[in-house]
């Protein structure tokens, strides 16, 4: 039996009426795949807010001041200080003085790895080095530094930061090239308060970094926006919205 023209409602191919059929049709079926797409970044987004208690819960790496642990294009995420402390913590951050008596690591060595606003300047891209001492204020902290890291000082009286004008913590990149010096010695900040903590480094994803690193007019740090007068280097962090944030040299 023949078909029903009489009931038939699709438009004759080639006509007017077709095309925009057609082109409603592929408009919605793009629709319901962003649509899904959308809803994927958000549920993921939302799980790793959840497991994480930081936002953006991603980091990427723009310079080699972690090096060799954290290397420049990795990928970088991150858990709130509080949220699972290892033994000894200040304020969720076990130092790498502490991880030193009870063994605990990360990233290869010992203390954990912190994001922090350097001054507490929330303008200022963030830093990932490591937890390196516990100070109190108004503490003589040379006798319990590191002579290598004091940048030839010997004594308090020739070190900057010291005695510490607040409470917090001593700061190191683990590159010993480029990071020979405490933060607090070469410049890169003040000793860290607690509150200027994101969060701690749990584990990285190398090379993922790659494409967050990339130029940007938007988000990217050019050398000129920042030019040091001696290889420092944090690796910094943008922290814009669910997109991974990046740590640059500073």
């Amino acid at each position: 039996m023949g078909r029903d023209e009489s009931t038939d409602k699709t438009p004759p191919e080639g006509t007017d009426a077709f095309v925009g059929a057609d082109r409603r049709s592929r408009l919605g079926l793009y629709l319901r795949e962003m649509g899904t797409s959308v809803g994927a970044v958000i549920l993921v987004g939302a799980f790793l807010f959840a497991v994480s208690g930081v936002w953006p819960p991603l980091v990427a790496i723009e310079s080699g001041s972690m090096e060799p642990h954290i290397d420049t294009g990795d990928m970088v995420f991150l858990m709130d200080a509080e949220r699972f402390p290892g033994q000894d913590a200040r304020h969720g951050i076990v130092t790498a003085a502490a991880g030193t008596e009870t063994g605990y690591r990360t990233f290869q060595q010992h203390g954990d790895v912190i994001v922090f606003e350097p001054n507490g300047n929330e303008e200022r891209t963030p830093v990932i080095h490591r937890a390196m001492l516990w100070v109190d204020a108004g503490e003589n902290w040379y006798d319990r530094a590191n002579r290598a890291y004091v940048g030839g000082a010997d004594s308090c009286d020739e070190l900057r930061n010291c005695p510490a004008p607040h409470a917090g913590f001593i700061t190191k990149g683990d590159n010993e090239v480029s990071n020979g010096k405490y933060d607090q010695v070469s410049g890169t900040s003040t000793v860290v308060r607690p509150q200027w903590v994101v969060g701690t480094g749990v584990f990285r994803v190398p090379r993922l970094g790659y494409v967050r690193v990339q130029p940007s007019p938007i988000w990217a740090v050019s050398a000129s926006d920042w030019i040091p007068s001696e290889p420092v280097g944090p690796v910094s962090v943008s922290m814009p919205a669910f997109e991974p944030t990046t740590p640059s040299a500073a």
